[in-house]
């Protein structure tokens, strides 16, 4: 794939991205909890008790490993808005993720979409769910969802930040949806690890890094700590993989709660 991006005197807002060729390079990270890692704590079930609470349902705001300290669901994404990156020639996407309302959670708890793809949210579950969207750029939505239906959402539009999906019969059930205007995005696993792949080879490229249970603006790489003003760091990407190796999140920094 082959990305052209504005030069610098085209955008002098944004920060300069002047390669000659792009071409794909990946960016790789591991995220790591500073503190002691603890148990979620089980959601109060109360609605729908006699199916929901058969099911182990965790409060999913943070999740670390107790093995390793690698914390889950951390999104890196490149930054387009002010001061950011500016793509140009992006590939469309039309693709269709699934969000599903299972054992009286949402999986995934993260989506990652780009502008132009659908969001299909299903209900595999013997009781009723809804989801409420409260999109800042698309069409608000708020829907019944019957048992074993579903319904189809169009992403038509890049949001600024991450929207979060509730239901509100059950209002533990939260989850959150990514829409940018590019495909450069990943989230951490179980592990804290992910991978960005396919940026532009020879570029510095600003990136953001959200978790929804704090700001993640000062973490420490090989033992020293970095700022990342308002949760933005800047790579420059080259041929192949980009390592940053183990960024240890502050426990401060994220709570439980």
């Amino acid at each position: 794939m082959k990305i052209r991006l504005l030069t610098c005197l085209a955008a002098p807002l944004l920060l300069a991205v002047c390669p000659s060729d792009a071409h794909a390079g990946d960016l790789k990270i591991r995220f790591e909890y500073g503190g002691e890692s603890k148990e979620p704590a089980m959601v109060e079930v109360n609605k729908d008790v006699e199916f929901c609470g058969k099911h182990d349902v965790k409060n999913e705001r943070l999740l670390v490993n107790p093995s390793n300290k690698g914390v889950k669901d951390v999104v890196v994404y490149v930054y387009t808005g002010r001061g950011g990156s500016q793509l140009t020639d992006v590939p469309a996407s039309d693709k269709k993720h699934v969000l599903a309302n299972s054992e009286c959670r949402f999986d995934p708890h993260i989506v990652i979409a780009q502008a132009g793809d659908k969001l299909e949210i299903t209900n595999p579950d013997p009781i009723g769910h809804n989801a409420n969207l409260n999109f800042f750029k698309n069409p608000a939505q708020n829907f019944l969802i019957p048992s074993g239906g579903s319904k189809t959402v169009a992403l038509e539009e890049a949001e600024p930040a991450p929207i979060p999906v509730d239901c509100n019969i059950h209002p533990w059930m939260r989850a959150y949806v990514v829409v940018l205007d590019h495909p450069y995005a990943a989230k951490s696993d179980e592990n804290g690890d992910l991978i960005i792949k396919n940026l532009p080879e020879g570029s510095a490229l600003t990136f953001r890094v959200y978790h929804e249970a704090g700001r993640i603006d000062e973490v420490k790489i090989n033992g020293k700590v970095e700022k990342w003003t308002r949760s933005r760091f800047d790579v420059e990407i080259g041929a192949g993989v980009k390592d940053l190796g183990t960024v240890v999140i502050p426990a401060d920094a994220l709570t439980y709660e």
